[in-house]
């Protein structure tokens, strides 16, 4: 069972001069939900290397047990500092991928060809594509194969407007999530504010914010499993 996981190389939140780039607690959580099931995990960047992690997912407030352990674990980190170049990964060499959110992904990856065309050779191969919070944003240029939006019709969640104003953002990011996700024809929804929220339809599986990352995981691997 091997599975991707793409990560931001993005790490600039808009003008205002401050640093974003991938959710600890996105990234770590499911990492180890993989890991823990036998997985082999691959990571990839648009850059490669290190991506830049969001300072305020560091922060004492936002630990959980998955960023302690990810803290304590070196090979874990020495992997993160590693990612090879999103252009130089094959779908056909993985059998699942997972998006972490942080605000990165909404520069860097929602507007990357190679990303585009990862996901949409995942799922034309009928394997799954998973994304958690702002990371279901990577979906909006990727197209079926009769051209038409991907996520047209699909049921689906990712960041909300309301959490998105929480964070006071809104005039920040190129666009939200939530928004971009109904424009294109996504059957969106979302649970209450910081809550868990997971959504899957069929190969396609999205989580709302960092406290659904588990369960994206864990749903990734039932479809892995079936």
């Amino acid at each position: 069972m091997n599975i991707l996981i793409v990560l931001t190389s993005h790490d600039t939140l808009g003008d205002t001069g401050r640093k974003t780039g991938f959710w600890l607690e996105e990234f770590a959580a499911p990492y180890y939900v993989f890991v823990d099931a036998g997985a082999k995990v691959a990571l990839a960047s648009p850059a490669g290397g290190q991506p830049p992690l969001d300072p305020k997912s560091d922060e004492p407030d936002a630990q959980t047990e998955a960023t302690r352990r990810f803290r304590q674990d070196p090979d874990a980190q020495r992997l993160l500092a590693a990612t090879r170049p999103l252009a130089e990964v094959q779908a056909a060499d993985y059998d699942a991928v997972f998006y972490p959110g942080g605000h990165g992904p909404l520069w860097d990856l929602a507007e990357d060809p190679a990303s585009v065309a990862l996901i949409e050779a995942m799922l034309a191969a009928g394997k799954p594509v998973s994304a958690v919070c702002h990371a279901p944003g990577v979906l909006r240029h990727a197209k079926t194969a009769d051209g038409k939006p991907l996520v047209q019709g699909r049921r689906l969640t990712g960041f909300s407007n309301a959490e998105e104003a929480a964070v006071q953002l809104t005039e920040v990011v190129p666009f939200l999530v939530e928004d971009e996700l109904k424009k294109l024809g996504g059957q969106y929804s979302s649970g209450p504010d910081w809550e868990p929220h997971v959504v899957g339809d069929g190969l396609l599986i999205t989580g709302q914010n960092p406290a659904s990352s588990v369960g994206v995981a864990q749903m990734l691997l039932e479809r892995l499993e079936h």
